[in-house]
């Protein structure tokens, strides 16, 4: 309150007469006099004194270094008749006083200047000497932009579209919302008196845009047209010919030692649904200004395309698609450095089709690719989109590739794991030559800085909309472009640090095996390798081959055993009325699994259970109770005799059968010491009914009553249920030691951690769950008669549950040394006699591990020469302005 009152004695800071004006925004804010106050501020003209400083007589004199022109005589004839149409204030509502600085005195009539400081009344004199500029030219050079270019009455400061750009690009704020601002800095308490320049500010803001690209891309001192994609900067780390790179001068010669894949164009493709865009109010009065020059493609060949291309139409879940004339955008980036590439982005009418992206792809892949003859392109349905890409581009007239160009397809390393599991080896990057060490997702982290103008650009006209993103695109080029060089020298620490440890792994690794079988993993590398584009399913080497049939699951144990039936040996040897008892049996072991389930669940219900939990259990065991009545009621189709599980003297042995082991620790909730009393009063335990099966029957009752074929397929399908435990079992130890290395390992704070144990345990009980129901599987294996597969099941103990990091991560250092529990031995084909799974894992491994040590060593020479094109791409650069600089000053 004190800064703000007035000095006691009320004099000018200057001449120390009586003070009248008070300035806010010089420093310190002085009190003046009239006469100090304007020439305080001949060069401060937008200073805010709660009034107008035409008020104290101050005049801004353009072309004569601020002196008023020898040739004017009048003011008069510098004004303009002009009035606001869009204004209809009655300033008879609003009270007089120095809050409203705007004047409109009709003697003293003035420009309207906008400034980022606020809006202002001025007096501007032209100069109207002969020879002398056109009165908007005057602005210019004043740093003023004019509203109209033939009677100016409103100006926009430099300062103001400069600050009004950054905004709009760093947080997003609309042209609305930002002169909104500008009113209230004018005039807190009346901001409806500000006159009202909106529109004035979005047609002055393109323009203003338009000028700047013109200007950072060499056009404002040539006089040629910019062509397609000229507006829009580039990657200055990626191959280019001509530009950071001269075969001429041999900067890059191929010698004998570079590698083919080194000159290599690199994209990644996507897609985002939030850059959605409404239909135009008057589509025919809309005005482009860069028009195919920057990033988004020209209009009329894009939509000559889309006219002809055939596409299916994917049916969309929303309906309100009918308002939006775009449902987003799409288009290619440089997957080494993040970069979008000009005239590649695209708009989406209904959605996300091939038809758009091959317009995008053909675009990016005919910039700056001149002697290239390699392309990596990352895309997140690569799997299918590159299946037809070539078709679709040998159809259309409006799509080409260079000549000779091959396109390797790949899917980023997020977007992989969310395809089948055989996708991974066939397009994830770390299996490509060529790629260095990149994930393919860096797209995702570009629509950041999109997003933030996508709401304000959405109700936009379609150039303007098109001129926003492209400014934003290139402005996120230019943060890219600054930043190359710590970028790069980190990937290069990065590089050099993991390819020696991987070239240490793979040593150590490579040390152990039989050269022979080097010589053969290398051959089938290759082969590999050479086949991939034209069959991607030779990449599969890179997994585990699995034998189908060796070891069968269940529901392939219960189809053999049903098209068993029908042949006639069975037909003339068993009763009809036998038929389908495979189905019967395979039906009581399921029944089995969901009792040792449900039997789970009711022990990790603790001392003091909620309703909840009491009623989901009890709502579990009468689905339980009606599935088993429905087993029972077909017993005595293929027993011959009825079945009561609640009789006392049923023939099945009535001791649960339980696993020798305790796997119950591996649960997340489980209650050390239950008290089944508490909540286990109820008579109704579906869980603890034994089934007539024929294992829980006995070998000599099933002989007496001829029930040996049904213990024979009882067998059969025993033994695909063990295989189905075993396979879960190992699927998801494999998930668990990827969890521990990836995510628990990483965590940051408490929450991922959280989060990533609770994964964990997830995981746990599944394995839990498995390993009972195999051991139950093994209890009646032992109860069967005429076979030997105890010999080939073993039991199962709380050691063998660990997980191993050899089984996640092929490339873990010390996996040479790691051994595995006996069940990873069963199930896959080897190469030896031996251990088939530990042949087989091997393989795999010293694959795996020789790709990522040769994805490491090709990210140092990529990074290598990556920096030494950025230096390139600047040199370049630094050229070009100098021989722009010389031609301006040659031609004066």
């Amino acid at each position: 309150m004190v800064r703000e009152t007035p000095p006691l004695d009320q004099l000018c800071e200057v001449c120390k007469k009586d003070g009248v004006y008070k300035c806010h925004r010089c420093f310190n804010e002085p009190l003046f006099c009239t006469e100090c106050c304007r020439t305080q501020h001949q060069r401060h003209p937008f200073h805010h004194i709660k009034t107008s400083l035409m008020k104290v007589g101050l005049h801004i004199h353009l072309a004569h270094d601020g002196t008023p022109c020898p040739s004017s005589t009048e003011y008069s004839s510098d004004l303009f008749e002009w009035s606001d149409t869009d204004e209809h204030i009655d300033h008879n509502d609003y009270p007089e006083g120095t809050s409203i600085p705007l004047v409109a005195d009709s003697d003293h009539p003035a420009t309207t200047i906008v400034d980022k400081s606020g809006v202002h009344s001025i007096s501007i004199w032209y100069c109207h000497c002969p020879g002398a500029l056109n009165p908007d030219m005057q602005l210019f050079q004043a740093g003023l932009f004019p509203a109209s270019f033939t009677r100016p009455k409103t100006a926009f400061t430099f300062s103001m579209l400069d600050d009004f750009l950054l905004d709009n690009l760093e947080c997003g704020t609309s042209a609305m919302n930002y002169y909104s601002k500008i009113r209230r800095l004018t005039s807190s308490i009346f901001p409806l008196m500000v006159p009202d320049r909106y529109r004035e500010l979005m047609r002055t803001a393109r323009q203003w845009r338009q000028c700047k690209l013109y200007k950072w891309h060499g056009f404002a001192h040539k006089n040629d047209e910019p062509k397609t994609g000229d507006l829009a900067l580039f990657c200055p780390a990626c191959p280019q010919l001509g530009i950071n790179l001269d075969w001429s001068t041999g900067t890059a010669t191929q010698l004998d030692n570079t590698p083919s894949w080194l000159f290599t164009r690199t994209l990644v493709m996507d897609g985002n649904f939030k850059a959605e865009h409404l239909h135009p109010v008057n589509p025919s009065d809309e005005v482009s200004l860069i028009d195919g020059l920057a990033f988004m493609v020209g209009d009329e060949r894009y939509k000559s395309h889309l006219a002809v291309a055939q596409d299916r139409v994917q049916k969309s879940d929303c309906n309100n698609h009918h308002t939006l004339e775009a449902t987003g955008i799409g288009g290619c980036a440089c997957a080494r450095h993040g970069c979008f590439v000009p005239h590649s982005m695209v708009d989406f009418q209904k959605g996300e089709r091939q038809m758009n992206m091959d317009y995008a792809l053909s675009q990016a892949l005919n910039y700056n690719t001149d002697g290239i003859s390699r392309a990596i392109m990352f895309y997140d349905i690569n799997c299918q989109y590159n299946k037809f890409l070539k078709d679709h581009i040998a159809s259309s007239m409006y799509l080409s590739i260079p000549i000779g160009m091959d396109i390797i397809p790949g899917i980023g390393l997020w977007h992989v794991h969310g395809h089948q599991d055989s996708c991974y080896v066939r397009y994830a990057s770390n299996f490509i030559h060529g790629t260095g060490r990149i994930d393919g997702e860096i797209m995702e982290t570009l629509w950041a800085s999109l997003n933030i103008i996508s709401p304000s650009a959405r109700g936009m006209g379609t150039p303007h909309r098109k001129e926003v993103l492209d400014y934003q695109m290139n402005d996120s080029n230019f943060m890219k472009m600054i930043r190359i060089t710590k970028f790069l020298c980190r990937k290069f620490k990065e590089a050099v640090q993991g390819a020696a440890e991987s070239t240490l792994s793979f040593q150590n690794l490579n040390e152990t095996v039989q050269p022979a079988m080097v010589i053969l993993w290398e051959a089938e590398e290759a082969v590999a390798q050479a086949n991939r584009l034209e069959d991607p399913t030779a990449m599969d080497i890179y997994e585990v081959q699995l034998e189908k049939g060796k070891s069968p699951t269940r529901k392939q144990q219960e189809l053999r055993l049903l098209e068993a039936q029908n042949c006639p040996d069975h037909l003339a040897t068993n009763s009809p009325s036998r038929r389908g008892a495979a189905t019967w049996l395979a039906t009581g072991l399921t029944i089995e699994e969901s009792q040792i389930s449900l039997s789970r669940d009711v022990k990790r219900l603790g001392r003091h259970p909620t309703d909840i939990q009491l009623l989901t259990v009890a709502r579990l065991r009468d689905k339980l109770q009606t599935r088993i009545t429905s087993f029972l009621e077909m017993a005595p189709t293929y027993l011959g005799f009825a079945v009561d599980g609640n009789e006392q003297d049923s023939p099945v042995d009535t001791v649960h059968n339980s696993p020798d082991e305790d796997y119950s620790d591996l649960d997340d909730d489980h209650n050390p010491d239950p008290d089944p009393e508490t909540h286990h009063a109820s008579i109704f335990q579906p869980e603890l009914t034994i089934l007539p099966l024929p294992s829980n029957l006995g070998i000599v009752r099933c002989n007496e009553l001829g029930l040996t074929d049904l213990m024979k397929e009882e067998t059969a399908l025993c033994e695909g249920q063990a295989n189905d435990a075993l396979h879960a079992i190992r699927v998801h130890l494999g998930d668990k030691a990827v969890i521990f290395r990836n995510t628990i390992r990483s965590a940051k704070s408490q929450a991922s951690s959280t989060r990533a144990w609770t994964q964990v345990r997830s995981v746990e009980m599944v394995v839990n769950l498995n390993a009972r129901i195999y051991s139950k599987c093994r209890l009646q294996l032992a109860k069967l008669p005429d076979h030997d597969l105890l010999k080939k099941y073993l039991p199962l103990k709380k050691e063998h549950l660990k997980a191993n990091a050899a089984v996640a991560d092929p490339n873990a250092r010390g996996q040479r040394d790691a051994t595995l529990a006996w069940f990873w031995s069963i199930n896959v084909q080897g190469d030896t006699s031996g251990n088939d799974w530990m042949t087989e894992f091997y393989r795999v491994n010293w694959l795996r591990t020789k790709a990522l040590c040769d994805r490491w060593n090709e990210e140092v020479i990529l990074v290598k020469h990556e920096m030494q094109w950025s230096v390139n791409f600047f040199t370049y650069k630094a050229k070009q302005w100098l021989s722009l600089m010389d031609n301006a000053l040659t031609l004066g």
